[in-house]
């Protein structure tokens, strides 16, 4: 097979969670180990970090990856899902999987593919972990897919875990309460590991000191340690100065990630960074000084409220939880328009009772769908919608949609696009 077909048989022949949802999803390790064993333990020949998490878990492992990199260390980057590109998925210091690589591996361990028919995410991560170990890398952040405690990343043993936040994501596989997805997310808690909590969240914080006093490891919160103060804004970063302890840390950081739900994301970041010091590597100050101004382009992160073009102003953010909703549009009340014009999707299986109360009633909606199975019907979502007093039109494709609010916006209103990761892929 050559590249385009070897993605179309890794999104067609194995179940896709991003696509078709719960169908998809794996709630045993059985095949991760199975693919490990077959190719010899990659992940064992390089230190690792795992970040879980509700939000921010994507933005927090591409500052910790971006610093790393600064500092001199091979790093390795997993994330997912991607936006434009199946190989944004697997990165060394920036740079994609070759394709020539994907198309290797796929070959090359067609046998056990067929005996034990991987779910897409777990042969994605085998593949990262197999590039990773053959490109010699120092380092790799590792991002889990869904959950913890069964996703296909959790065989590593880091020398760090990260844990952002929780909220209401993916219930249906995770569970109804905060405290039940948060004993998921502490499933990658593991004995000897020092774990980081990135925000104090009371109604799960017992979950997660108890799963730390049991595998007995340090627990930190970098709530607790960092407190950050912004010093400026304009378009293309925030100026940010951090204390630690209460102690000046660093003056006037220069953070291009412009949402201020990023502020807790980086706080998070600097304190993993604290840890992994610990453990041995050498990082500078300058290092992440650079390392958080140079985030986008050392990781070419996209999506993190993303200024796409002015006059109109477009923005787009793939927060698409009750939690990322409601950054969102408190974001949306500290940016200046005339009218508001906003592209929003959903994917069927989203509590919308959670996310619709959220938005504002004075916008004009643009109702659509990305093209995969999982999005929930634009016509389905207006329905819903009318309930919140939300007022718009439906479209059947996302383009469709976006052209409608270009051709509507005059030029000092916004149009923000977002909703789902899949519509604001299809924007990009």
């Amino acid at each position: 097979m050559n590249y385009d077909e070897t993605v179309n048989f890794l999104f067609e022949q194995l179940p896709m969670y991003h696509r078709i949802g719960a169908t998809a999803y794996k709630d045993n390790l059985d095949n991760s180990l199975a693919l490990d064993e077959w190719l010899n333990h990659p992940h064992k020949k390089y230190k690792t970090i795992h970040v879980a998490g509700t939000n921010g878990k994507g933005s927090v492992s591409h500052i910790i990856a971006s610093v790393l990199q600064e500092a001199g260390y091979r790093t390795g980057l997993y994330t997912s899902p991607h936006l434009l590109d199946f190989r944004e998925r697997i990165k060394i210091n920036g740079k994609m999987i070759p394709k020539e690589n994907v198309i290797s591996f796929v070959s090359e361990n067609k046998e056990i593919i067929e005996k034990i028919k991987p779910s897409f995410f777990e042969m994605t991560v085998a593949m990262a972990f197999k590039h990773f170990a053959d490109s010699e890398i120092d380092i790799a952040v590792i991002e889990t897919g869904l959950g913890g405690r069964l996703d296909s990343t959790n065989i590593i043993t880091p020398i760090a875990s990260v844990i952002t936040n929780i909220s209401y994501d993916h219930v249906d596989l995770l569970g109804n309460t905060l405290q039940e997805i948060a004993r998921e997310k502490a499933g990658i808690i593991k004995q000897g590991v020092p774990v980081i909590i990135g925000q104090l969240q009371e109604e799960v914080f017992q979950v997660f000191y108890e799963k730390a006093y049991l595998a007995e490891v340090p627990m930190y919160i970098a709530d607790d340690t960092y407190k950050t103060e912004i010093t400026g804004v304009c378009a293309k970063y925030r100026t940010i100065n951090v204390y630690r302890n209460e102690e000046f840390y660093f003056a006037g950081l220069k953070l291009p990630l412009l949402g201020d739900y990023q502020d807790k994301n980086l706080k998070t970041a600097l304190k993993a960074l604290t840890i992994i010091k610990e453990s041995g590597f050498l990082i500078e100050p300058q290092a992440i000084i650079n390392g958080i101004k140079n985030i986008i382009i050392n990781t070419g992160l996209q999506g993190r409220w993303q200024i796409l073009s002015s006059n109109p102003t477009i923005i787009c953010d793939t927060g698409h939880n009750e939690d990322g909703i409601r950054e969102i549009v408190l974001q949306l009340k500290k940016t200046d328009y005339k009218k508001l014009h906003i592209v929003f999707g959903v994917v069927k299986e989203k509590d919308l009772t959670r996310i619709l109360n959220l938005l504002p009633q004075d916008a004009i909606y643009y109702f659509t769908n990305a093209n995969i199975p999982r999005s929930l019907p634009a016509q389905e979502l207006k329905e819903k919608a009318k309930k919140y007093k939300l007022k718009g039109e439906k479209f059947d494709t996302v383009q469709e949609a976006f052209n409608e609010a270009k051709k509507n916006a005059e030029v000092n209103d916004l149009i923000f696009i977002g909703g789902s990761t899949f519509v604001v892929a299809e924007v990009l």
